[in-house]
């Protein structure tokens, strides 16, 4: 088959960060404060709904989850000569997804109302509207702390693909090849901020998606099968389990432990995140944000179903064409993608991992802009001149930038996976004080002794962790349940400092 060359793969990212740059001066011209944040809360929802795919997916998600697919027991056995059940594996993955659109529900029926009738920029003013200073400046400090590190782990892996792939065979540094990355990403959001985001994120899932179909048909050409016969090959194989009962509560792929799972990470991960929210307050009232949020979860679910669909015929693929299989089932997409399917699947594969990766980092740097430019430097609330503003948000642009490449290095240089990891999933446990912080806002009518509330959100992370890893070793494996310890915790901890108002 006709391999992909280096010098295609470049000029296919240059092609595609051209028409973004095409967007960006289209939708950047005469941007004022409100329209970095909000887009001066014009945007049409159908158009927010459909450009939220691609920010909620990530890279991550487009080389991972069609890969763990076939990590089933007897599939690490094969490997390591051991049954191990690694997460999310078969279409389990599909229990978390309901859980999503349950979560949306409550974003769309609960959070959204409250932002919307004190009608913020950041979502973060609503804790010092209800709970005062020290709360709003410590949930918003835990938003940009994870969120760095979490826009830095979805940068770090897709430059690893295109270093291995395409910048190796030049001599081009890994650091070079983040901080052109960075750079193309900055040149087409300093100006328009959310306002250009909301359009170029939906030229990035419309990429995704025809990737992700396209892909899907010409595996099906190359096995001789024809989309109802590739279908039916899926449901007749093993990878197509979606339900999982039987093992009870020790199973990490348990229903209700990843529906429940799902549920509470759409809340905090989606409704408690400025990146995410952002998009939604730019809409032009509460019904078209709630419009936008339906839709999207909606759609998000048949997007879901395409991508492990998509990986089940990775694996009955490699099994066609006798393909070794690969510990790192991140491997496997972008292996057969490149190197055995034909050129035009790795060209939708760049085109595709590109549009996944830097529609979530984008977005990602605007809100850390706004969320630092809100939250901490008072700009929305600043009588300075609009260009004082303007020169101050490039500033704090550029230091995002700067500092998610210094953390991007950092990843390099630990050079190990399951360090890596960890320190991601240390990272969403900054979202457990969020959840405790809101929760008690707006569950409860009592207020707090400000000074004390740091404390307590950095307390409720650590003992969380500390917990966690005794549980581990009792063979409890808990998951993504942590986050609701985590925000119990938190909350308990407010429950000890609180008082009532005078």
């Amino acid at each position: 088959m006709l391999q992909l060359s280096p010098n295609l793969i470049i000029g296919i990212v240059f092609f595609y960060f051209i028409l973004l740059i095409i967007i960006s001066l289209f939708t950047s011209r005469n941007v004022s404060s409100e329209d970095f944040y909000v887009a001066g809360r014009r945007s049409p929802w159908f158009v927010v709904a459909f450009g939220m795919i691609g920010s909620s997916l990530s890279g991550v998600t487009f080389i991972s989850i069609p890969g763990v697919v076939g990590a089933t027991p007897e599939f690490m056995e094969q490997l390591t000569g051991q049954a191990t059940v690694r997460q999310n594996i078969q279409f389990s993955y599909m229990q978390i997804v309901f859980g999503y659109f349950f979560g949306y529900a409550v974003i769309a029926l609960l959070l959204l109302p409250i932002y919307y009738r004190l009608k913020l920029t950041s979502i973060y003013s609503y804790l010092e509207n209800r709970l005062g200073l020290s709360s709003y400046k410590t949930g918003a400090a835990f938003f940009i702390i994870s969120r760095t590190i979490g826009a830095a782990f979805r940068l770090f892996l897709v430059a690893l693909v295109m270093q291995r792939f395409v910048m190796d065979a030049y001599g081009i540094p890994f650091w070079a090849t983040v901080a052109i990355s960075i750079l193309l990403i900055w040149i087409y959001t300093f100006r328009g901020g959310i306002k250009t985001i909301v359009w170029t994120d939906t030229l990035q899932t419309s990429f995704m998606l025809i990737a992700v179909v396209l892909t899907i048909i010409y595996i099906g050409k190359a096995m001789n099968q024809n989309i109802s016969q590739l279908i039916t090959s899926v449901v007749e194989s093993d990878y197509s389990k979606m339900f999982f009962f039987e093992k009870g509560w020790s199973d990490p792929n348990n229903f209700f432990k990843q529906f429940i799972s799902g549920a509470l990470i759409t809340i905090v991960m989606t409704g408690l995140d400025q990146d995410m929210m952002q998009k939604n307050l730019t809409c032009r009232n509460l019904r078209d944000a709630q419009k936008n949020m339906f839709t999207f979860s909606s759609i998000l679910i048949i997007v879901n179903l395409l991508f492990l669909t998509l990986g089940a015929m990775l694996y009955l693929y490699a099994t066609h064409i006798d393909f070794e299989p690969m510990l790192r089932t991140d491997e496997l997409y972008p292996t057969l993608a490149l190197q055995h399917l034909p050129a035009f699947v790795g060209i939708l594969f760049i085109l595709g991992l590109v549009a996944a990766a830097y529609s979530s980092i984008d977005s990602a740097l605007a809100a850390l802009t706004t969320s630092f430019c809100v939250d901490f430097l008072n700009l929305e609330k600043s009588k300075q001149p609009e260009a004082t503003k303007k020169r101050t948000r490039f500033f704090v642009h550029i230091g995002f930038s700067v500092l998610i490449f210094i953390v991007i290095i950092i990843f390099n240089a630990i050079n190990n996976d399951s360090v890596i990891n960890k320190l991601f999933q240390i990272a969403g446990y900054t979202y457990g004080p969020l959840l405790g912080l809101f929760s008690f806002g707006m569950f409860t009518k009592l207020h707090l002794r400000n000074a004390l509330v740091p404390i307590i959100c950095i307390a409720a992370p650590v003992l969380t962790y500390v917990l966690d890893a005794w549980l581990a070793s009792q063979n409890v494996n808990i998951g993504f349940l942590t986050l609701a310890l985590n925000g119990i915790l938190t909350f308990v901890g407010l429950l000890l400092i609180a008082k009532k108002k005078k």
